[in-house]
């Protein structure tokens, strides 16, 4: 019985519980390094794979000789490890993204793993519960939401606004069966964060940051950079109580602007899950995308503020995590994911087929095809074509008012499509 969906609360330890949390997140992330750095030196100079099942023996010895370890549940250690394995187990996992395990840097988000049998749970009211954890008692906690499930794991963790728990829970809960709605495309930008093909204004997310949270952000990294270069010149590069307070009250503006953009995401991907049968994106390599521009020293590159401001926007829009929700909320909600090549949606005529960039000169908001004559939003036009290409790949049998073009160029190759010859206009 594994767990299959997530509930996470706001919690609010004692003076004591939040010392006790603090130090358990450091030495969380201490063991998770030198467990590490000792699986890289085996391998290295005797070729020896190490497991969790050999560095737990490990552990209980160390935990007799070290007490900074000692004061560290027994059970948490444990689970760090086993986690480490799932780590190695996903970089050898040639069909999964993970890049090799890295070591936790001292700035990390704290975070302390429990098995779900050292935990209980009981309710105080409608809106509180609280949390039994192994050596450090009841921890309160906001009940904002029914834990619909039995728990399985449980992380403490801490941001920029607080400690926070979080449960993974068996709610036994199947994907729904195919709910027959519609089909849609979206397009995903950055002037317009979504275009939806079935609607006809863009979905806008509103700044993550206002002007003068912008402006305070601005102030407090420069605060910060002369409180550090102070640090490493008169005390030894020792941060003090007045630099750690900077970086607190950067950390909670950085929180607060995460909380809006996972907020925006969240609705948006549930709302097209749950009212669409069909969902096409682009299949984007966020990383080629975001590349930096900046070169070497031979050779420079070129625009590399433009390029780095444009990247910040593509990432305060985070495709990727899009993408990630609508997959598994996809399934939740009974409708089809499905991701189309990228390549010249743009440029692209939905209602005709033909492939011109000069339908959309200087690459503006307006598309006017050159062959049909076909004008629409540019990012509505992007998004009809994804619809058509992703009924074409996985979802031709879904229902849609929009019949697909009956011109199509062959997609031979993007340099083929770029220099195929240009029809005249009909007269």
């Amino acid at each position: 019985m594994t767990a299959d969906t997530g509930r996470k609360y706001r919690a609010y330890p004692t003076r004591g519980q939040d010392q006790v949390l603090t130090g358990w997140g450091h030495t969380v992330r201490a063991l998770w390094n030198v467990a590490l750095e000792q699986r890289v030196y085996l391998w290295e100079q005797r070729r020896y794979t190490l497991r969790s099942a050999e560095q737990c023996k490990q552990l209980t010895a160390a935990r007799k000789e070290l007490d900074w370890i000692g004061e560290l549940p027994a059970q948490t250690g444990q689970q760090i490890l086993r986690t480490l394995d799932r780590a190695y187990d996903n970089f050898w996992n040639p069909g999964h993204p993970a890049g090799y395990p890295a070591r936790k840097k001292r700035g990390n988000r704290l975070s302390i793993p429990f098995p779900g049998q050292w935990v209980e749970v009981r309710k105080l009211n409608r809106e509180w519960a609280e949390v039994r954890l192994p050596k450090l008692g009841w921890l309160r906690f906001r009940l904002s939401r029914a834990l619909g499930g039995t728990i399985r794991n449980a992380t403490v963790s801490r941001d920029g606004n607080g400690w926070h728990i979080s449960f993974g829970v068996h709610a036994e809960r199947k994907p729904d069966a195919p709910n027959g709605k519609p089909a849609c495309g979206v397009d995903f930008g950055v002037a317009a964060s979504a275009f939806v093909s079935t609607e006809t204004t863009p979905r806008l997310m509103r700044p993550t940051l206002t002007a003068h949270e912008k402006r305070r952000l601005k102030a407090l990294e420069q605060r910060k950079a002369r409180q550090v270069t102070y640090a490493k010149k008169y005390n030894g590069g020792k941060y003090g109580t007045r630099l750690r307070k900077t970086i607190a009250a950067i950390g909670r503006l950085r929180t607060r602007q995460a909380n809006r953009r996972h907020d925006f995401t969240h609705k948006l991907t549930t709302d097209l899950a749950k009212n669409h049968g069909l969902i096409g994106i682009e299949d984007l390599r966020v990383k080629n995308m975001t590349k930096c521009a900046k070169g070497t020293a031979e050779k420079p590159g070129k625009n590399v503020r433009q390029k780095a401001g444009l990247n910040r926007s593509i990432l305060d829009n985070t495709p990727g995590e899009r993408r990630r929700q609508l997959e598994y909320k996809a399934r939740m909600y009974g409708s089809v994911l499905v991701s189309v090549p990228p390549f010249h949606t743009s440029q692209t005529c939905a209602a005709c087929g033909q492939v011109d960039p000069e339908s959309r000169k200087g690459c503006g908001r307006l598309f006017a095809c050159t062959r049909c004559g076909h004008e629409d939003d540019a990012d509505h036009n992007a998004s009809v074509e994804i619809e058509a290409r992703a009924r074409r790949t996985g979802g031709s049998d879904i229902n849609s008012t929009r019949s697909i073009p009956r011109v199509r160029v062959p997609a031979t190759g993007r340099r083929r499509m770029r220099e195929a010859s240009k029809p005249a206009h009909a007269s």
